[in-house]
């Protein structure tokens, strides 16, 4: 029987050794890779974003947790399909047109990918024609636009109106953050959501695409 409770404490602990050797235990004694994934693995981040909202764990130790459940899941690949490997939603993150700040941007990516969900990164400085081709070309179901001065925060509101103006707005929930960014400002433009940090990012971000 697999101790599911044991693994997320190792991913917690940022163990990756240790992780990836229980990881392939479980896998030898018969466990699927679905319930690793899920009830190891994904409840272990689930746990790191808590800690990081309430200052429990810092951005540090959040990517060496976020690098220990990548390394566990690229074991787990071979053995789930697509749509079980990313939970079956497409994220479409971005910073906006005229910012190049990635740092929050990448790791809000990493914990939506440990949450299970397929991440395309876009990139700094991403204009909204960018965003509405790419919500196309990916069928997205949710939109995060990243903007860390106050000068880029009018290009978050370009980018929904754009959305907008493309008929895709009730296709995707757009959910923004960033330093300057508060949950008013998400409200003022249009948005479905503001999330502070990383970890209540992956939270919402789940909650919007339920």
């Amino acid at each position: 029987m697999t101790d599911f409770n044991a693994m997320t404490e190792k991913l917690v602990a940022c163990d990756t050794e240790g992780l990836q050797a229980m990881v392939r235990t479980a896998l030898d004694e018969g466990a699927a890779a679905q319930d690793i994934l899920n009830q190891g693995l994904i409840a272990g981040m689930d746990i790191v974003g808590e800690k990081m909202e309430s200052g429990d764990m810092f951005i540090p130790e959040v990517l060496m947790a976020a690098q220990a459940m990548g390394g566990c899941v690229e074991i787990l690949k071979p053995l789930l399909g697509d749509d079980e490997a990313g939970g079956g939603l497409n994220v479409i993150i971005g910073t906006v047109k005229g910012d190049l700040h990635d740092i929050g941007k990448n790791l809000v990516s990493m914990m939506m990918e440990s949450a299970g969900m397929i991440v395309h990164d876009l990139g700094v400085d991403i204009g909204p024609e960018t965003f509405v081709a790419e919500i196309k070309n990916k069928n997205a179901r949710l939109v995060c636009l990243s903007a860390l001065l106050t000068t880029t925060m009018p290009a978050m509101k370009q980018t929904v109106d754009a959305i907008v103006e493309a008929g895709l707005r009730q296709e995707v929930k757009i959910l923004v953050g960033g330093a300057p960014v508060t949950q008013s400002f998400a409200d003022e433009i249009g948005a479905d959501g503001f999330a502070a940090d990383a970890g209540s990012a992956s939270k919402l971000a789940k909650q919007l695409a339920a």
